[in-house]
């Protein structure tokens, strides 16, 4: 019990750091490279940092890129054992015909493990074995493709869907790069994924006796091609007419880490332009970027004014972390602009060190390259009597209070009035004076 408590929160720990951590967007313009890919992003897996990208949410046919959440769903099910044993079945032999999907050539009933079989589905791709692999840990095909798209969902992949384990053309399986860097970012995260993904060539044996070495799709880690990258270090590759040559593969140099998506490269026999184009961008990236420090966190930012306080009049803000970002080699720094937009005009204490008071905003070439909260550089306590002080003057200036007053004046204006009326003087009735005539009237 204790092991799926803990495995349950490590996953929501990967979740939320993946998911919830933005990705800057600031990319440059690659200069000398001429890219056939439709779609496709070149990104550091450091600082979340876009170097170069290209229709990054647009709609793609990810071909078998797919298995890179096949193998993930493998991996967090709790069915998954290395060592355990499964056994090919006819099933998952006849749903590959005619799909001109690689196969193993395993024969039915030759066994091998959870491991071999993941081997099977990330290293040589084999349509066979990754519909094994649905039915062994979904059930059936159906219900693994739902835990598919749940997990999708769980991760934030708006722009997935999946409508089969393998990547075979479906107008319901799609994609988009930004989605695909999430999901390979996340799955990176478990050793498992990252060591079978970086492996050239891997051999098992089955319950046959026969023994099988797989090799990679991925020529950018193979010695025997002319496409090695000696800092290439993974993942996927991914080829349907619809969907073009794809490639997923990531790179490291001198403590810098990247990842390069590519969708919809040009199929030809003569130059595969998925991993050349992947390995130009690289080369771009390592030998025209380097990490710069805008601003470290020992240095006050800014001030904010604080209210309610007898210490200080000001608390002063800082970077709660280092900002360190990639920019070209020869950038001007002078461009740098940092603004700071802080939560109001002013703070009440009591204030904690390290409380988030603002945010600053970085800018370089008048393009936003990240943001980093500003939080306050120590405590600040709270005087209780200007606190009552204030509770006092607020309550007498309460919208409650402005009725009352207003309430007041009308009376005072209406007595007032009443007993200005009551004392003025009363004017007194004339009365019409007829002059008598003698003689008339008189009887």
């Amino acid at each position: 019990m204790a092991k799926k408590i803990f495995s349950a929160f490590f996953i929501f720990i990967l979740i939320f750091v993946t998911v919830f951590t933005p990705i800057t967007s600031y990319a440059y313009e690659p200069t000398g490279i001429d890219l056939t890919a439709k779609a496709g992003m070149l990104i550091s897996t450091d600082t979340d940092e876009i170097l170069f990208e290209k229709n990054i949410d647009k709609k793609v046919y990810p071909a078998s890129i797919t298995k890179i959440m096949t193998a993930l769903i493998m991996l967090e099910s709790e069915k998954f054992n290395p060592k355990a044993k499964v056994k090919i079945n006819k099933s998952c032999l006849d749903v590959v015909l005619g799909t001109g999907l690689s196969v193993s050539l395993l024969e039915e009933g030759e066994e091998l493990t959870h491991l071999d079989l993941l081997y099977t589905v990330l290293l040589s791709s084999y349509g066979d074995c990754t519909y094994l692999a649905a039915e062994v840990f979904g059930g059936d095909y159906e219900n693994f493709v739902k835990m598919m798209n749940d997990k999708a969902k769980a991760l934030g992949l708006s722009g997935t869907h999946y409508s089969n384990p393998v990547g075979l053309h479906e107008e319901e399986t799609y994609t988009t790069v930004r989605d695909t860097y999430t999901l390979t970012k996340y799955a990176l995260k478990y050793d498992l994924f990252k060591t079978v993904t970086s492996q050239s060539r891997y051999h098992f044996e089955t319950t046959k006796g026969t023994g099988r070495t797989l090799s990679t799709t991925n020529f950018l880690l193979d010695k025997n091609t002319n496409y090695w990258y000696q800092y290439a270090s993974g993942v996927k590759t991914g080829f349907t007419d619809e969907a073009g040559r794809c490639l997923v593969s990531t790179a490291s140099y001198n403590n810098y880490n990247y990842m390069c998506i590519l969708f919809g490269c040009t199929n030809s026999t003569q130059k595969r332009y998925d991993f050349s184009e992947s390995k130009e961008l690289y080369r771009w990236a390592f030998n025209n970027f380097s990490y710069k420090e805008v601003a470290n966190s020992d240095q006050p930012v800014c001030e904010i004014p604080v209210e309610l306080s007898s210490e200080t009049d000001f608390v002063s803000l800082y970077f709660k972390e280092p900002f360190v970002t990639i920019l070209p080699n020869g950038a001007d720094q002078s461009t740098l602009v940092v603004e700071n937009k802080l939560i109001a005009e002013s703070v009440d204490a009591p204030i904690k060190k390290g409380d988030v008071l603002g945010e600053a905003e970085v800018y370089y070439a008048e393009k936003l390259i990240g943001k980093v909260d500003l939080v306050a550089g120590n405590n600040v306590e709270k005087n209780e009597i200007l606190a009552i002080i204030r509770s006092v003057k607020n309550f007498f200036a309460s919208d409650y209070m402005k009725i009352v007053y207003l309430t007041l004046a009308i009376i005072v204006a209406v007595f007032i009035l009443a007993c200005i009326l009551l004392n003025l003087p009363k004017k007194k009735r004339k009365v019409k004076y007829i002059p008598y005539e003698n003689g008339r009237n008189q009887k």
